[in-house]
């Protein structure tokens, strides 16, 4: 089957999740076509990861591929005349008119959508020996086939988990507890140490405040990549702006931007009570400040309508109630009202 004009790869799935085989499959189309695009299926019987999720993942990696995101399409899977015409009429529906003239995927079904496309029928390593892995094994095994997974990907699918607070409430106790209780890694705060370095006269520029908050997400993007389902992280960039309001009285719009972004970029906020005695250290600027700061700090939860959980008591109970929330959490669904109780 020959094509005159620009070549146009296609593909099509769940991508529940975007593993390496899909990415082996994309990669090929995009070097040996003019142009790829990308059908995801909603697929709610297979995921909870919602659509726009999974269709970021490529979207972010592959910037040129075109993705539809396929809301609403057929769920039964098999090889009948029934199913194939159910699935044919979504996909050229979805499609709505776009030329394909190269059909890429691993499964049976290559045929039959190649022939309604009127596509070549570019099977992709369908013996899975090029890239031993499907999507059925990794939604089984997520923690043991997560090396299969783009680090973008991972990231996602992990529980970020952010512990606020003014200076001396424990956050820093509670995340070398968790990550020993866990297993999992914990991002220190970042401006700790960048503070004893280039703070003069107790304060730092604007500039280096938006260094902090950048330097702080770096951190945590390398340390995602050693756990396996949770990141425990000392503080955010949240926090940062509240210093910068407090030294400036406002922050450079990179800071603004980063604080803004941790509502979406953490799946629970905690947030540690003040109730505890005052460890004075030399970047810590007395009892009577910290209660300004945890009052500031929570005023920007609020305003920024971002759900929290107060910790409260001894490092063994802050622990436990984490572990409780954690018990009761699950990513990706609805937070229930019952994990905010009493905050």
């Amino acid at each position: 089957m020959t094509h005159a004009g620009p070549t146009v790869g296609f593909t099509l799935g769940k991508f529940a999740p975007l593993h390496a085989g899909h990415v082996a499959l994309i990669e090929t189309g995009l070097a040996e076509t003019d142009r790829f695009v990308v059908l995801i299926y909603d697929a709610p019987e297979t995921t909870p990861v919602p659509l726009p999720v999974r269709a970021d993942w490529i979207r972010d990696l592959y910037p040129t591929v075109e993705v539809i995101e396929g809301w609403g399409g057929p769920t039964e899977v098999g090889d009948t005349p029934a199913i194939r015409a159910v699935q044919e009429e979504f996909i050229l529906k979805s499609l709505a008119g776009r030329r394909v003239t190269h059909f890429y995927c691993s499964e049976f079904y290559g045929a039959h959508v190649s022939r309604a496309l009127g596509a070549v029928d570019r099977r992709f390593d369908p013996a899975r020996t090029a890239v031993p892995v499907c999507g059925t094994a990794v939604r089984a095994d997520p923690v043991g086939l997560r090396d299969r997974l783009p680090p973008r990907v991972r990231w996602d699918l992990l529980t970020k988990i952010a512990f606020v607070g003014a200076p001396s409430t424990g956050k820093t106790t509670l995340c070398q507890a968790l990550s020993e209780r866990f297993g999992e890694p914990w991002v220190p705060e970042y401006g700790r140490a960048y503070w004893e370095e280039h703070a003069i006269d107790r304060r730092l520029s604007p500039e280096q405040l938006v260094e902090i908050a950048v330097g702080h997400r770096a951190a945590e993007q390398r340390l995602a990549a050693d756990a396996r389902q949770t990141l425990f992280v000392d503080t955010d960039a949240s926090t940062t702006r509240v210093f910068a309001d407090d030294y400036h009285g406002g922050a450079l719009p990179e800071l603004d931007r980063l604080a803004a972004a941790c509502a979406g970029r953490y799946d629970l906020t905690f947030l540690c009570g003040d109730e505890i005695p005052f460890d004075d250290t030399p970047d810590r600027s007395g009892v009577g400040q910290r209660a300004v700061f945890q009052r500031r700090i929570v005023a920007d939860l609020l305003r920024r309508g971002r759900p929290f959980v107060t910790l409260r008591g001894t490092p063994a109970e802050r622990v436990a109630a984490v572990e409780a929330v954690l018990g009761r959490f699950r990513k990706w669904e609805s937070l229930p009202d019952r994990l905010l109780a009493g905050d």
